[in-house]
């Protein structure tokens, strides 16, 4: 796909990364008036109970999948601790790895990073040009920021730009240019977490499964790669892609699975413990796969 030769109505996908901000803007000022308003509601209450008997605490409701959207229900994801990281976990910076080819970031060419609608939770669907649905094992991606040269301090307010092939090792943008699904871009919370909705990538001949991603300084310079202060990949267990691989969907994957190894990859031959997920879950309901990203 050229930059913007199949971007659809200009005038809805013209207005970039700036019209995404505004929303979130917008969407934050919503929630901290929320916030305050139920505050004060709670304060009120409590003023008018009774001194001499104390009421058992409420049980807190469960924190929510951090993004823009709500997690859809084909996907139970498992709240994660947000204390501080343990040293052990990012005692060095995660591997730097190429962009691969495809990365779609304004390094080669196509730009997406540029378009309203890129910053995003559920990244699934494609977005501007299409509403194409991704087909796949539904997976959520988990990933927490954190700087090692400050004893693995999260990262509030970074930005991490996400994206990988779909379940027959296709790539959006490129390889399939009336597409840009399996690309989003998301904020990392306060404790350097961000969340992506997604499908299992497929695995394609020549290159162990895999997830790319970039990580930015903030939102604001999650536009080009030229601000990028980290690109990496995500490496996928073997068990995991099997089980998934069984599949019909994922088409030649399990054969082009079975030839490859680890220690053969072009990319993490020289070490992956840093880049490898942890995965949960089952090929029915979807998995988690998380990953602590030292820079």
């Amino acid at each position: 796909m050229g930059q913007d030769s199949n971007r659809g109505e200009k005038d809805l996908h013209d207005r970039g990364l700036e019209a995404d901000l505004a929303a979130i803007r917008a969407q934050l000022r919503r929630r901290a008036l929320l916030k305050l308003m139920g505050g004060a509601v709670a304060l009120v209450l409590v003023g008018c109970g009774d001194e001499g008997e104390g009421a058992s605490d409420p049980t807190p409701s469960p924190e929510g999948t951090v993004g823009l959207a709500a997690t859809p229900a084909a996907v139970t994801v498992t709240p994660l601790p947000t204390e501080a990281t343990p040293r052990s976990a990012c005692t060095d910076a995660i591997p730097p790895e190429t962009a691969g080819p495809f990365p779609a970031d304004g390094s080669n060419g196509p730009n997406v990073l540029a378009q309203t609608g890129i910053v995003r939770h559920n990244i699934r669907s494609s977005f501007g040009i299409s509403s194409t649905v991704a087909e796949g094992v539904p997976l959520t991606v988990r990933l927490q920021v954190v700087d090692t040269a400050n004893g693995c301090r999260p990262l509030a307010n970074a930005a991490v730009y996400l994206w990988h092939c779909d379940a027959r090792g296709r790539y959006s943008v490129y390889e399939l240019p009336g597409e840009n699904y399996l690309r989003g871009v998301q904020p990392t919370d306060g404790e350097g977490w961000v969340t992506f909705e997604t499908v299992f990538p497929g695995c394609y001949a020549g290159r162990w499964p895999h997830i790319h991603f970039e990580v930015y300084p903030d939102l604001e310079r999650a536009t080009s790669s030229a601000n990028k202060v980290l690109t990496s990949q995500l490496a996928l267990p073997r068990d995991v892609c099997e089980r998934v691989y069984a599949r019909g969907e994922y088409g030649n994957s399990a054969r082009n699975l079975a030839s490859l190894s680890l220690e053969r990859d072009t990319i993490f031959r020289d070490g992956w413990q840093r880049q490898m997920a942890t995965v949960s879950g089952d090929a029915e309901s979807g998995y988690l796969a998380t990953l602590v990203v030292g820079v």
